[in-house]
């Protein structure tokens, strides 16, 4: 294993030394073990740069992230959070509070970068952190002021104009906070700085730095965030207004450059997971290994029944396991599993507990079979996961035939090996941030460091180019 002095690389002129695979904390929430074990796993392997946000989980990322850095010396990890987001409890406070230039963007998803709202962000991260000084803070999508202006008339000049009167003065408000010493750096996570010039909500890296500049020529705007991966590669290969790439002109100006998304694309208004699921090449699970994996449930609802009268959760005689083996075959991809079992599994079984939890509640038999069942159920889940997954390998498949025509070197790499070294092999590039909820998620990502560099761009390049 390489050791973190070894591949750790600048975030900018900053003067910190980053980890090249961060810890994205997107849907990491506290109270799950499994995240916890994989975040102590990635900080145990060397990796210093955590991402979170105000409303990953509704706090509960930066909750999870503060205790567990309380193990750790404070110097040796990077917290990098964000604000601007106002969902959940967020909401709650906008409705109870009055703040300036909220954008309404839709229902349950409002945003605002204002100085008297990030006000509040900063102590509320600071307090979930468990950090008297926060490393980074980033602008989290700044671009809704746009988009919500895009709903309602063609965006002109004036909306661009306006769009960077409030980031700067944003700006201005950060710069206070580091002299306050509540924040070390500041920038933008925007997921459109890879846009091409001619799309009319793509933000510029340029333009930020300009509003910086504004405020003093030692500011510290530092870092910017952006999506990056196989299919939306702009900020690596769409050169700007300067005649310069997002990674270009970071490089050039001493702005550390951190990539999300690296290994879910979105391409043609679906969502990609560039990742194995399977044994390249093996055939998918049918419907067959799908009712084996559901009959220790199946078995279960019947013990239920055949001890209690219990009515099965289905109704007529068809109980939750009955009710899967029709729905799992028209799930399309884990987002869409995870959309269904929240919409039609999740609710319908605790009112289906809450009814017989009020009639059995005080018998021994109910109280025992509940017991067994969750751990039953979550088991039962986590192989439909997989067996959802395995139905995408051949699409995986046929990725990575591309990259090998577009010139990757033909290796034994898994598929997200492959995505994330292209992209660690990119000049410019400080840090690639990964979703790794599980530990063989972090395993998986740690194995793609040993390899040599790669020429990145013209494999992107060709890789962009519709399959003939």
């Amino acid at each position: 294993m390489n050791s973190p002095s070894e591949v750790s690389r600048p975030l900018g002129s900053t003067g910190l030394r980053c980890h090249p695979l961060g810890f994205g904390c997107y849907r990491i929430a506290d109270g799950n073990a499994e995240h916890e074990a994989a975040l102590q796993n990635y900080l145990q392997r060397g990796g210093n740069l955590i991402d979170t946000s105000a409303n990953y989980t509704d706090g509960q990322s930066e909750i999870l992230v503060g205790r567990v850095l309380q193990t750790y010396p404070r110097d040796q990890v990077i917290v990098v959070t964000k604000g601007g987001y106002i969902q959940g409890q967020n909401m709650q406070l906008a409705q109870s509070q009055t703040f300036p230039e909220v954008v309404k963007y839709g229902e349950g998803i409002w945003h605002c970068i204002h100085s008297e709202f990030l006000e509040t962000q900063i102590s509320f991260s600071s307090q979930r952190l468990q950090l008297d000084t926060i490393d980074v803070f980033l602008l989290h999508n700044p671009e809704y002021f746009l988009s919500h202006q895009a709903h309602h008339k063609q965006l002109d000049a004036a909306d661009h104009n306006e769009f960077y009167r409030r980031v700067g003065q944003a700006f201005r408000f950060l710069e206070e906070q580091v002299r306050r010493g509540r924040i070390r750096w500041y920038g933008v996570s925007s997921n459109n700085f890879g846009l091409p010039p001619s799309q009319p909500e793509k933000t510029s890296v340029e333009r930020c730095l300009m509003e910086a500049e504004k405020i003093a020529p030692e500011h510290h705007f530092r870092v910017i965030q952006l999506p990056m991966n196989l299919y939306e590669s702009g900020g690596a290969l769409i050169k700007g207004d300067s005649k310069e790439t997002v990674l270009e002109f970071c490089q050039r100006r001493g702005i550390g450059v951190l990539v999300n998304r690296p290994l879910n694309a979105f391409s043609n208004d679906r969502l990609i997971r560039l990742a194995d699921f399977a044994r390249p090449g093996e055939t998918a699970p049918g419907k067959n290994e799908l009712a084996a994996l559901l009959n220790p449930l199946r078995l279960h609802e019947q013990m239920l029944s055949d001890g209690l009268g219990v009515p099965s959760m289905a109704g007529r005689g068809a109980g939750l396991s009955d009710m899967l083996a029709q729905v799992v075959p028209q799930v399309s991809s884990i987002d869409h599993w995870e959309q269904v079992v929240g919409k039609h599994v999740i609710g319908p079984l605790q009112q289906w507990i809450e009814e017989n939890g009020r009639v059995h509640g005080n018998n021994v038999f109910w109280g025992s079979w509940l017991q067994e069942f969750f751990p039953l159920l979550h088991g039962t889940f986590e192989e439909i996961e997989r067996f959802v997954q395995a139905q995408q390998q051949s699409g995986s498949d046929a990725v990575r035939a591309r990259l090998y025509k577009a010139g990757y070197p033909k290796s034994s790499e898994s598929l997200s090996q492959i995505a994330l070294r292209l992209l660690m092999s990119l000049d410019g590039l400080s840090c690639v941030l990964v979703g790794m909820r599980r530990t063989n998620y972090v395993q998986d990502a740690f194995l793609c460091l040993p390899s040599p560099s790669l020429d990145s761009l013209p494999i992107l390049e060709k890789f962009q180019k519709p399959p003939s």
